[in-house]
């Protein structure tokens, strides 16, 4: 059996302050793995700071949504012969040695391999915590799993399944229905505790809608459970 292959994805739009700390981070790591930035139509130096950094970057020419940019990193990384795609960040949250701990996390490389963050320790928002509790409960319900944390960018896809699942939302809601999908495809979900960043919060910089982007979630899951017919599963719990 040949070695399972990884690469960071970091999906990136108008992240010009720090993407290129992110890339440098990730090759301090001497993993090997490509690192892959999406810049999803920025109007700033994105690109070129990756670039810059070291990055193999795609851009897109207008702004498609993080789905649209994970996907694109998805399609580059399984050409470059990976197997699984470790998804970071590009605003510096997520760090780099957590990346690596979920890359070489020892469950199969078809597993579908979470981040879970301890939002109070880590003192993420208020309004983020509730956020993310409501869309947990929600997609818990409709995946058959006891899913802590529905909302980390901080994962490790499989490839190429996660390109074969059928995916429809290139927004936000695309990590919610990736979800629903991989659990109606028998992917297994592995959850594991990680730790993150908030900087203070006035040089936090985000484009995830608290009240707009759960509810497009929401509504997303809603359609997916049309298009496929199903209803809601028995509860598992895949936390290790």
């Amino acid at each position: 059996m040949s070695r399972a292959k990884y690469a960071f994805v970091v999906p990136a739009f108008d992240a010009e302050d720090r993407v290129a700390e992110v890339v440098r981070e990730l090759f301090l790591l001497e993993s090997g793995a490509p690192i892959i930035v999406v810049d999803d139509g920025s109007g700033d130096a994105t690109a070129a700071r990756a670039r810059a950094a070291g990055a193999r970057v795609v851009r897109h020419p207008v702004n498609r949504g993080k789905g649209a940019a994970l996907m694109t990193g998805f399609e580059v990384a399984h050409r470059l012969g990976a197997n699984m795609a470790v998804t970071v960040d590009a605003d510096g949250q997520h760090l780099a040695h957590e990346a690596l701990r979920l890359a070489e996390n020892p469950a199969p490389s078809e597993s579908l391999v979470l981040g879970i963050r301890d939002l109070a320790r880590d003192q993420a928002p208020g309004n983020s915590q509730v956020s993310n509790a409501i869309s947990n409960l929600f997609l818990s319900a409709f995946t058959g799993h006891r899913l802590a944390d529905t909302q980390c960018g901080l994962r490790r896809y499989p490839l190429p399944r996660t390109l074969d699942l059928g995916t429809r939302d290139r927004g936000y809601a695309f990590e919610a229905e990736v979800l629903l999908r991989a659990s109606r495809a028998a992917i297994p979900i592995i959850q594991v505790p990680v730790e993150v960043y908030y900087p203070p919060p006035d040089l936090r910089q985000t484009h995830f809608h608290v009240v707009k982007d759960p509810s497009r979630i929401v509504r997303r899951v809603l359609k997916t459970l049309v298009y496929t017919r199903l209803s809601p599963p028995r509860l598992r719990d895949g936390t290790k």
